[in-house]
């Protein structure tokens, strides 16, 4: 593995590498690890920090080059583009639902769902993850086990600046529909997301569960549930109403990990 990351890094300083053939080499068994899941652009660490593996990050970058356009026939549906599609989902047990998507370079656990949704190249998603209809999981985000993604969902995805993170959605977590979650933010264990969250690395997170305001920004602590909110922000033409999620309590143990996200909601009074 040492080798392989010397000779990404190398070819990412010196992209004129890219025409030799060791170097296309390293570049395509990079991409079939991460499609088998034996290497991931970020991993969790004991103590719940991640580690983002910039070199992988390159590597992803690096492949497009390498890569011709070509067409792409699924019975009567046609498609042109430089990275082939991802294969032999019943050897690797998981469902996919047509049109699920996922491009090869995505690793997808044994037991992942896809309804007709798109996985994007250096995605990692686990075990018991639901992907719901026309949700998307952008290049190189991570998604734990036993998530529910609901329906429009939008994880962003994240190559360039390599040291940048990417979008983690942790594991047990339910994510509403038409939640967006983008530019790196953390979304921790358990956590609950009403519909039509929008989190980005700017966005406000503001817990109003106790008797102070507490304001988060780039992650969403453990087991919180979560809402759209607005707050008041001034501008030289006046004063407007800005986006923001809202803490409004942690997820019980009564609302186990199996109930729904309405029933989630429910427990804290929000129309669902």
């Amino acid at each position: 593995m040492n080798n392989l990351q010397k000779a990404i890094e190398a070819a990412w300083e010196d992209r004129s590498k890219l025409s030799e053939k060791p170097t296309q080499e390293a570049i395509h068994h990079l991409i079939g690890l991460l499609d088998s899941g034996q290497v991931r652009v970020a991993e969790p660490g004991e103590d719940g920090a991640w580690k983002v593996n910039e070199w992988v990050k390159k590597g992803v970058v690096l492949y497009f080059p390498l890569q011709q356009m070509q067409t792409i026939e699924v019975g009567p549906f046609e498609f042109h583009d430089k990275i082939p599609l991802k294969k032999h989902y019943a050897a690797q047990g998981v469902r996919a639902v047509p049109h699920a998507v996922a491009r090869y370079g995505s690793f997808l656990e044994q037991g992942v769902i896809l309804m007709p949704s798109y996985v994007n190249i250096g995605a990692w998603v686990g075990s018991g993850t639901m992907v719901d209809t026309w949700a998307t999981v952008g290049s190189c985000a991570q998604v734990g086990r036993n998530v529910h993604l609901s329906g429009g969902v939008g994880i962003g995805g994240v190559l360039e600046p390599p040291q940048a993170a990417p979008t983690i959605i942790e594991d047990e977590c339910f994510i509403g529909s038409r939640c967006i979650v983008v530019e790196g933010v953390r979304v921790e264990r358990e956590a609950v997301l009403g519909a039509n969250v929008v989190l980005t690395q700017s966005t406000r997170i503001i817990d109003v569960s106790g008797p102070e305001p507490v304001t988060y920004k780039g992650y969403v602590p453990a087991r919180s549930v979560v809402i759209p909110g607005t707050y008041p922000k001034k501008f030289p033409a006046g004063t407007y109403q800005v986006a923001c999620a809202l803490i409004i309590g942690k997820r019980q143990e009564s609302t186990n990990k199996k109930v729904s996200l309405n029933e989630a909601l429910r427990a804290y009074g929000v129309s669902v």
